[in-house]
C-alpha cells in the first residue's frame, strides 16, 4: 500500500491548549502515561517503569512522539504536559476497519489521570480533527477503544463518532467507531 497522507501541522492551539511536538522535558509525563494503572486500565495495564525508562533511554523521545500526526497536549500558558493525541493510519493487519484496504485515519488519546473530566481531551481532539479536515481529503476517521472504557466511548460519541462494530483484541471486546473527516470542517463541537 502507498503511504497515505497524515496531518502535517507541527502545532495547533486552542483557548487552553497547545498541541505540539514532544520535548525532552515531557519525558516524565510520557513515562507516567505508560505506568499509571488508571490511565492504562483499558490498555492492558500499566507497564513496568524500568521497562518504559529503558525504552526511552534506548530510543529517545522521538521514537514515540516524533511522527507526523503525533502531539503532546500541553497547557497553553505553562506548557505543562497533559497527555498525548495521535492521528495516524490504522495498520491494515490489525482488526477493525471500515474499508477493505484498511489504513484509515485513527484517533487515539491519553491524558494524565489528574487532567480527566475537564474537557481537555474533547478540546484537543476537536482542534486536531478540524486541522485535519482543513488539510486532508474527506475520509473516515476511526476510534478503537475497549468496550469497557465508558469514558472513551462517551468522548468519541461527543466528538461525533458512531459505533460501527465490535471485535475481540487484546483479550477484550473492542468497539470500532467512525466519523467522516468533513464533519469537522463546519460542525460546531457539542459542549
Amino acid at each position: 500500500m502507498n503511504a497515505l497522507p497524515t496531518l502535517s501541522a507541527t502545532e495547533i492551539t486552542t483557548d487552553r491548549l497547545r498541541l505540539r511536538k514532544a520535548h525532552d522535558a515531557d519525558i516524565d509525563g510520557l513515562i507516567e502515561l505508560q505506568t499509571d494503572p488508571q490511565v492504562r486500565a483499558h490498555l492492558g495495564g500499566p507497564r513496568p517503569r524500568s521497562v518504559v525508562e529503558q525504552y526511552f533511554d534506548a530510543n529517545g523521545i522521538g521514537a514515540v512522539a516524533g511522527k507526523p500526526g503525533t502531539y503532546v497536549i500541553a497547557d497553553k500558558e505553562a506548557d505543562r504536559f497533559i497527555g498525548t493525541l495521535v492521528l495516524d493510519r490504522r495498520s491494515a493487519d490489525l482488526p477493525g476497519h471500515v474499508t477493505e484496504e484498511g489504513g484509515e485515519l485513527e484517533l487515539a488519546y491519553l491524558l494524565r489521570h489528574g487532567s480527566w473530566g475537564a474537557g481537555l481531551a474533547f478540546e484537543a481532539a476537536t482542534a486536531l480533527l478540524r486541522a485535519a479536515a482543513g488539510e486532508l481529503p474527506d475520509q473516515p476517521v476511526l476510534v478503537v477503544t475497549q468496550t469497557a472504557n465508558e469514558r472513551s466511548l462517551k468522548l468519541a460519541a461527543r466528538l461525533g463518532f458512531r459505533p460501527m462494530d465490535t471485535f475481540e483484541a487484546h483479550d477484550a471486546e473492542q468497539t470500532l467507531a467512525v466519523a467522516e473527516l468533513h464533519l469537522f470542517k463546519t460542525r460546531s463541537p457539542v459542549s
